[in-house]
């Protein structure tokens, strides 16, 4: 389309394509593009009807097409410097039009060679579609750019995988530069969360003629490498028109070969990309489209653009220059003009609508490129005014022609940096420090039908001024997924997904995203699919058996209920009983020569002891409270200690009773009932004191142990310092040896005076359980440990009462013939 206008000009660079350059497939019109053209014209029809803008000055565009080849944009940025209608650079003479600013694209290429001459000339440019990578720092000043920092972009494809849990997927870039580019630069942030590519690969390079064969080939490989992957999600990561190429590679190459479940994906398609469609691809079917997420610019519709569109007529727009090539290829007629023979199956009336037309053919609601044209075309309008503004008083002081010369291109950066403005339809627009516009994206999900045309949902959007975990906002309740799923949720991972109970294990070689399950240790649990690790359950609490829950744990400590506390209770009460009915058979017969001749203070003494001895082990049962852990160890040690005392005392005193009657024995005076109060006395203090030093500087208290069972809280006493809880142990076991080794020397004397054997044997049963007890109490868990003490102070204490008590019983209740002082002298 060409036009002029009285003052400042505008120039429209898009890639169309064009009929007119031959019959190369690719090359062929793009309708789509056509709706960029029209946004343009459009933004300057409401520019110069508005006097607010550039007041006394009009806006007008030049457009031209590169045809997708370097060398023609290169042939254009030229002549946008030249004279108009003369080729002569560096050369430009017109007092009508001044070219202010270049609005370059969809492709990215066609951006950098442009910016590559214009740079030169310190022209403005302003790019829309696929951002070009400037090599040069000093080139990117003066192009900005109708597209976000590309990052953004990015991260929020990363935040839409991790919403759907998508971990393995693949990418396909238009060329190798960008595909280099983002391992370069991105890749990293998605492996940084845990997302994995099978494939990053390219689109072939469009090649004709004799090495059409050679692209056909490569793209045959592509194909397999997409539908051979068991990737789901596909990240389709290109320019304005490689859809075009995508679905010839979908549509020509699809083979029966590959099972149909691995040809269905999920495309996720980026922003630059547009959907494209070339005459020949009017009947492609464009299914594979279905339940894909795209990514758009975010727009809004214009008041007045449908109908601005709904006007055209080819009949009526005699400049331009491009509007008889659409209505050819997108209603598939030809003018009767352009009619070279007879076989012309539709005429071209003009009066054909543009809403008739399928979307897959053209769109008639703003898309995102046509947007950035229109915002592009306020921006230079802004910054004119601006630039007009600031020249005011200067214009006043220098004469027309030299204000001419005055206003060059270049001034124009500064003001077009710092533009900001809202558009007719409210929306904001600036760009940012490195030039590139400041918004965010909005988010689709696309729906295809059989007719050809299709529905863009929005289900999403991206903000880039919000905080990280807002960036992406989705609502994809309502989203459509491939016919083959069914409608449910996709799932592009590498493999299923861990179950509960079970953790990640890596397979050597492979990528993090593929791995091995293994389950959980026993102690760990995981409660959630796909854990790196299993992990411990709370001190109070246990796995279950599936390992993906915890348990609260039991609380157990030996009760006065259960079967074995009853048994206990029984025993240690019996044995009391019985200690109680014995003393009180001695006391009653106190006065009877074999209670006299066995030294009846001490026995009484022991017996009581005993009976506290049975009845200790009370302590231990029940609940464990403060007052139970600090009496139960040493009552038991203490009692015990003044039980063995005496009977240590009886031995020593039988002992030296019969060393004393030899003649001249020095041993006369140690007999007699000092010296056994004596020993009682030392060991009951020795006992005492270290029970109270015990007490003192690290006493027992309640306690519960988490670990030692799985499935269960034992509460118990700990003893606090366990080295005086063994010197109590170990005072008793030197205690009996001691006594032993008395009692053994005792064993050959006069049977009648001799109770030395019974001792004897009731220390060698006292001995075996409690050096059977020291590894039978480290080795137990649980409510046992305290039952197996229990059992140890009951055994030893019965031995001591049967093995020292049971003759003398007998011989009092049972033979009392015996229990005569002529019995008890014989010999």
């Amino acid at each position: 389309m060409h036009g002029h206008m009285d003052k400042d000009q505008l120039a429209g660079h898009p890639n169309t394509g064009s009929t007119a350059r031959g019959k190369d497939l690719f090359l062929l019109f793009h309708t789509h593009n056509y709706q960029h053209t029209l946004a343009l014209a459009f933004a300057v029809k409401e520019i110069n009807e508005n006097p607010g803008i550039l007041s006394n000055v009009s806006l007008g565009f030049h457009i031209a097409t590169n045809y997708l080849e370097e060398y023609t944009t290169y042939l254009l940025a030229m002549e946008f410097l030249s004279t108009k209608d003369k080729f002569i650079p560096n050369y430009k003479c017109n007092d009508q039009t001044n070219m202010v600013a270049i609005i370059g694209g969809p492709q990215a290429n066609t951006c950098l060679n442009m910016a590559t001459t214009l740079c030169k000339y310190k022209f403005p440019q302003i790019t829309f579609g696929s951002p070009p990578l400037m090599h040069n720092d000093n080139s990117a000043l003066f192009v900005k750019s109708m597209f976000p920092d590309n990052i953004h972009q990015f991260k929020g494809i990363l935040y839409l995988l991790l919403h759907f849990g998508w971990t393995w997927v693949g990418m396909i870039s238009r060329y190798e530069e960008d595909r280099a580019r983002f391992v370069q630069k991105n890749l990293s942030i998605f492996s940084d969360r845990g997302i994995c590519f099978d494939f990053i690969e390219c689109l072939p390079k469009m090649m004709h003629g004799s090495k059409a064969a050679e692209m056909m080939e490569e793209a045959d490989k592509l194909y397999r490498v997409i539908m051979g992957s068991t990737v789901i999600a596909v990240i389709f990561n290109a320019e304005s028109t490689s859809i075009v190429t995508l679905r010839v590679i979908i549509s020509v190459l699809n083979s029966d070969d590959i099972p149909e479940e691995r040809k269905a994906k999920v495309w996720i398609i980026t922003a630059q990309i547009e959907f494209n469609s070339i005459l020949i691809q009017r009947q492609f079917s464009i299914d594979f489209l279905h339940g894909a997420i795209s990514f758009a610019l975010h727009s809004k519709e214009l008041t007045g653009f449908q109908q601005f569109m709904q006007k055209k007529n080819p009949n009526l727009e005699k400049g331009d220059g491009f509007i008889r090539d659409f209505w050819r290829d997108a209603f598939e007629c030809s003018f009767s003009s352009d009619i070279t023979n007879e076989n012309v199956e539709r005429i071209c009336t003009g009066e054909e609508k543009l809403e008739t037309l399928p979307n897959s053919v053209f769109e008639t609601t703003m898309n995102g490129h046509s947007y950035s044209v229109y915002n592009a075309v306020y921006a230079v309008a802004h910054a004119l005014k601006a630039l007009h503004a600031s020249k005011l008083k200067e214009s006043r002081k220098i004469d027309k022609r030299r204000w001419k010369s005055f206003q060059s291109s270049w001034q124009l950066h500064h003001f077009l940096q710092h533009v900001s403005f809202n558009n007719s339809a409210g929306e904001q627009v600036s760009f940012g420090p490195n030039g590139e516009l400041e918004t965010g994206f909005d988010v689709f999900n696309w729906i295809t039908f059989p007719n050809k045309s299709f529905l863009k949902v929005q289900i999403g959007k991206i903000d880039p001024m919000a905080p990280p975990e807002k960036l992406l906002t989705i609502s994809a309740k309502e989203a459509v997924w491939p016919l083959i799923f069914n409608q449910t949720l996709p799932l592009s991972i590498c493999n299923e997904k861990c179950p509960f109970g079970y953790s990640k294990v890596k397979i050597e070689g492979k990528l993090s995203c593929c791995y091995d399950c293994r389950q959980c240790p026993e102690g760990k649990i995981a409660d959630q699919m796909d854990l790196d690790d299993c992990f411990p359950c709370p001190e109070d609490q246990h796995p279950n058996k599936g390992r993906d829950n915890c348990l609260p744990k039991t609380v157990i400590y030996l009760t006065f209920q259960e079967p074995l506390g009853i048994s206990l209770v029984t025993i240690s009460v019996s044995f009391s009983v019985i200690s109680a009915m014995v003393l009180g058979i001695f006391i009653k017969h106190q006065d009877t020569p074999i209670v006299k001749a066995n030294n009846r203070n001490l026995t009484y003494i022991l017996l009581i002891a005993l009976l506290l001895s049975f009845l200790c082990t009370l302590l231990f049962i029940g609940q464990p409270d403060q007052v139970k852990c600090l009496l139960r160890q040493s009552t038991f040690g203490i009692t015990f200690s003044i039980a063995l005392s005496c009977i240590l005392g009886k031995t020593t005193i039988v002992v030296l009773a019969f060393m004393a009657t030899k003649p001249g024995s020095k041993m006369r005076k140690w007999v007699g009932r000092r010296m056994a109060n004596t020993i009682v006395l030392s060991v009951f203090m020795a006992q005492f004191t270290i029970c109270v030093v015990w007490l003192a500087i690290s006493p027992p208290f309640p306690d519960s142990d988490m670990y030692s069972m799985v499935e269960e809280i034992i509460l118990e006493c700990n003893e606090g310092s366990t080295t005086m809880f063994y010197t109590v142990l170990g005072f008793m076991g030197l205690l009996t040896a001691v006594t032993f080794m008395v009692a053994f020397l005792a064993r050959n004397l006069p049977d009648s005076f001799n109770e030395a054997k019974f001792i004897t044997f009731s220390m060698l049963v006292f001995c075996c359980v409690w050096v059977s007890f020291v590894p039978t109490y480290l080795s137990t868990k649980g409510k046992y440990v305290v039952a197996v003490e229990i059992f140890s102070i009951l055994a030893s204490a019965a031995g001591l009462l049967g093995c020292i008590f049971s003759p003398k019983f007998y011989i009092i209740i049972l033979r009392p013939d015996l229990n005569k002082k002529e019995q008890l002298i014989k010999k």
